[in-house]
C-alpha cells in the first residue's frame, strides 16, 4: 500500500513539475523611465491627428458639472451644461452643438466666467489635460521615476510618478506657478506609449498675485482616456476638486466632466 501511495504522490508530483514552465509566462523587464518618456514625446506629435478624427468619426454626449461651495460646505452654485458631438447631422466636423447650457443655479447668479477662463485659478480650474501634454518644456520641470505595471482596462499601463525637479523653474504664465508645484502618478499605454491616466496634486499652497488676490491651497486634478477599435484615443472623465480663498473669502470648487454615449459614425 504504501509503495502504491509513493508511487502515486511521485507521478503528482512529476505532472506539477512538468506543466510549471508552460503555467509560467515571464514578465518583460521595465523600461527605463527616459525611454518612456522619449516615446510618449514622439507620439504626442499625433494628438492633434487623433482628437479631430475622432470628433470626426464618433457621436457622443459631453457633460460638465461644476458646483461652488462655501467654507461651510454648502452648495452656492451649480451649472450644468451639455452639448452633443454628431458628425452625421452637423455641417463642420468637431464642433459640438449645445443642447443645454442653462445653468442650474439661484435666479440671481450671472455666468462665472472662471469655469472656462483659467487667469485667477481661484475659482476656476489650475490645469486642464492639454497642460499635460509630454514635451520637452514639461519634461524639465519634474524628475521621473518609474514605479511598475498595472493592467487598465485590460491594457498595460507603465507607471510613472513626478514630482519637481530640484531646480529654479520658469514662470511665464499663472499657470506655470501651478505645473512647478504638482506632482503625482502618471499611466502610459505600454502598447501606444500614449498617456492614458493622470493624478494631480499640488505639493504646497500657490499664491495668485503675491497672495493679495487670492491662493489655493488644495487641487487634485485626474482624467482618464480610453482606447477604441480603431486605434483612437478620446478622454472619457476629467475631474478635479479646489479649495482656496479669493480676497477674504474662502471656497471650494468641484468639477466633473464625462462623455457618454460614444458611437463610430463614420
Amino acid at each position: 500500500m504504501k509503495t502504491i501511495l509513493k508511487t502515486l504522490l511521485g507521478l503528482t508530483l512529476m505532472g506539477i513539475s512538468t506543466r510549471l514552465p508552460a503555467q509560467i509566462v515571464a514578465k518583460p523587464p521595465l523600461p527605463s523611465a527616459e525611454s518612456v518618456l522619449r516615446r510618449v514625446v514622439e507620439n504626442s506629435e499625433k494628438e492633434n491627428d487623433n482628437d479631430r478624427l475622432f470628433g470626426q468619426r464618433y457621436s457622443f454626449t459631453r457633460t460638465k458639472v461644476t458646483e461652488y461651495r462655501d467654507s461651510k460646505g454648502e452648495l452656492r452654485k451649480r451649472e450644468l451644461k451639455k452639448s452633443a458631438n454628431n458628425p452625421a447631422v452637423v455641417s463642420v466636423a468637431n464642433r459640438a452643438q449645445p443642447v443645454m447650457s442653462k445653468p442650474e443655479s439661484s435666479k440671481d447668479a450671472t455666468r462665472n466666467d472662471a469655469v472656462t477662463d483659467t487667469h485667477s485659478n481661484v475659482r476656476g480650474k489650475a490645469f486642464e489635460k492639454r497642460d499635460f501634454t509630454l514635451n520637452d518644456d514639461l519634461l524639465g520641470r519634474f524628475q521621473f521615476t518609474l514605479a511598475g505595471r498595472e493592467m487598465v482596462n485590460g491594457r498595460p499601463m507603465l507607471i510613472l510618478d513626478f514630482r519637481p525637479a530640484n531646480k529654479k523653474l520658469p514662470e511665464r504664465h499663472i499657470k506655470d506657478k501651478f505645473i512647478n508645484k504638482a506632482a503625482g502618478r502618471l499611466w502610459v499605454d505600454e502598447a501606444d506609449y500614449v498617456l492614458a491616466k493622470a493624478d494631480v496634486h499640488l505639493t504646497e499652497t500657490v499664491n495668485v498675485f503675491g497672495g493679495l488676490v487670492g491662493a489655493v491651497w488644495k487641487f487634485i486634478y485626474t482624467f482618464s482616456r480610453e482606447r477604441l477599435p480603431d486605434g483612437l484615443w478620446f478622454t472619457r472623465d476629467v475631474d478635479w476638486h479646489l479649495e482656496g480663498r479669493e480676497i477674504i473669502v474662502r471656497r471650494s470648487v468641484e468639477y466633473h466632466e464625462r462623455k457618454t454615449g460614444v458611437r463610430k459614425v463614420w
